[in-house]
């Protein structure tokens, strides 16, 4: 007898025993990755690929995603703060414009000694000096007054009304023939050119007041009939019948006098007597009195015309609050702040490095304005302090433009002018060919790049998904066919006879 293998043998006229051992017959699968997917479909899935090939694709992906990102965050940043400057150049560069011209300092102000007589205003080339006004009359509307008309029926036919050179009609029907209908008509008539009609209910009985809009001597009112009748001639006026109308304000001009010249006017605002001066008639002036010898005395209001400095110095505070605001945005974009140990989003950037120094070279420049004594900034008032911000003391400059007005003016809006320049500066950095303008295409190229490779990724991914899901798919169905293949060979094995060998007794 002999022993094989823990497989015991017996004759074969004793018949043969069949006995599973532990070892063989509880063998688990040969391959035991269980998966939960639908990946299952592939035969009875051994491995989870759906899991699987996330897991390799991200880790492909997830490096490459990150730089990108971190390349698009960086370049977005830029590109806002990029735009933050643009910003502040363009609201600096508005402040300019009240100072970076010669006839921004065309400026000047017009007072009048006796503001019940007259105001004054003044454009910029109204001729600087003192000049005696007098006022001896304001232009007036007429105004004409009928007598009591009685409450019922006027009469009917066809009113023409005239103010001026302008007329037009009315017709009367005997629907609307009271006193009230006409001036209604009258008011609401389609060409009226300033006639205002209202019914007076005095005392004695209804009244009809007609009331001119116009000033000047010119604009007098007429009304006649033209349907040839009598029904409304009460209602009628002329220079040559005035039976039917009280005048209670006659059309008349104005009348005053300007340094000894007389000048009349319609209105009582006043543009043409003098240039770039606007004269507004309030009332009249006391006749001016004679000394003993018969010479005229003191005019009794005088019109002063002088460089508006006060409009002057609020435009550069303007300009110097302007420029404050614009340095500490600049700071901000390309400073370094050590409380928080943060650099500025365009720190070391050539375009707003660029810039920043044209403008310090502007403002601290030394300009031609034929005065050695008023030719930059600080000349005028205007100087830096620790942080780099402007300060102005009004009274030194108030005293440059009382002083020498055309150097002050010459300063900023001269051709070599400290506002002219930055102006011109800020022009080319923002223009089309100037280097914010350039940076910014260039930031946007980037940002497009970046935007094309996210998306090549994502396709590439998404291929790389697709090819390693099919070669572990195919994996899958070998090791789900070597599974199936293992347990019928541990099943077939477990069915075998087992010999049990015997020793000679």
């Amino acid at each position: 007898m002999s022993s094989i293998s823990g497989v015991t043998s017996s004759s074969a006229s004793t018949g043969s025993t069949v006995s599973s051992t532990s070892d063989v017959a509880q063998t688990q699968p040969v391959v035991s990755v269980k998966s939960t997917s639908s990946a299952d479909a592939a035969g009875g899935s051994v491995i989870d690929v759906s899991n699987l090939v996330s897991e390799l694709v991200a880790a492909t992906e997830d490096p490459q995603e990150t730089l990108i990102s971190n390349q698009t965050e960086q370049v977005t940043s830029q590109i806002s703060a990029l735009g933050t400057l643009k910003g502040a150049l363009s609201t600096f560069q508005a402040a300019l414009g009240s100072l970076d011209t010669p006839s921004s300092f065309q400026l000047e102000s017009a007072n009048s000694s006796d503001t019940s007589a007259f105001t004054a205003t003044a454009s910029g080339n109204a001729p600087a000096g003192t000049y005696s006004v007098a006022v001896s009359q304001l232009a007036t509307a007429q105004q004409l007054l009928s007598g009591p008309l009685g409450s019922g029926a006027i009469g009917t036919g066809t009113l023409s009304l005239s103010l001026g050179g302008s007329s037009f009609s009315v017709a009367i029907g005997s629907s609307d023939d009271t006193l009230s209908d006409i001036a209604s008509a009258i008011n609401s008539a389609s060409g009226n050119p300033g006639i205002t009609a209202t019914v007076l209910e005095g005392s004695s009985g209804p009244q009809l007041l007609l009331s001119s809009s116009l000033t000047g001597s010119d604009n007098t009112i007429q009304v006649s009939e033209t349907d040839s009748g009598d029904a409304l001639a009460a209602l009628t006026y002329s220079s040559t019948n005035t039976a039917n109308y009280t005048q209670e304000s006659g059309a008349q001009d104005a009348k005053f006098t300007i340094s000894g010249v007389d000048f009349t006017s319609a209105s009582n605002t006043v543009t043409s007597a003098m240039s770039g001066v606007t004269l507004t008639l309030l009332g009249t002036t006391p006749a001016a009195s004679t000394s003993g010898s018969g010479a005229s005395s003191t005019p009794a209001a005088t019109l002063t015309i002088a460089n508006d400095t006060t409009a002057i110095a609020s435009n550069v505070q303007s300009f110097v609050t302007a420029y404050n605001t614009l340095q500490s945005t600049l700071t901000q974009l390309g400073g370094y702040d050590t409380s928080t140990d943060t650099a500025g989003p365009m720190m070391d950037d050539a375009a707003l490095e660029g810039i920043q120094n044209q403008i310090q070279q502007a403002l601290y420049s030394i300009v031609d304005t034929g005065s050695t004594t008023y030719n930059s900034l600080a000349s005028i008032g205007i100087t830096t302090n620790s942080t780099g911000a402007l300060s102005l003391n009004t009274s030194t400059l108030t005293a440059a433009l009382d002083s020498n007005f055309s150097a002050v003016s010459q300063l900023f809006s001269g051709s070599s002018g400290i506002a002219s320049s930055l102006n011109t500066d800020i022009n080319d950095a923002l223009g089309a060919q100037g280097s914010i303008t350039t940076e910014g295409q260039t930031l946007t190229a980037q940002e497009n790049s970046l935007t094309q490779q996210s998306n090549q990724l994502q396709t590439q991914m998404a291929a790389l998904s697709a090819s390693l899901t099919q070669q572990y798919a195919s994996l899958n169905t070998l090791l789900s066919s070597l599974q199936s293949t293992s347990s019928y060979l541990t099943q077939a094995f477990a069915t075998l006879p087992q010999v049990q060998s015997t020793q000679d007794a």
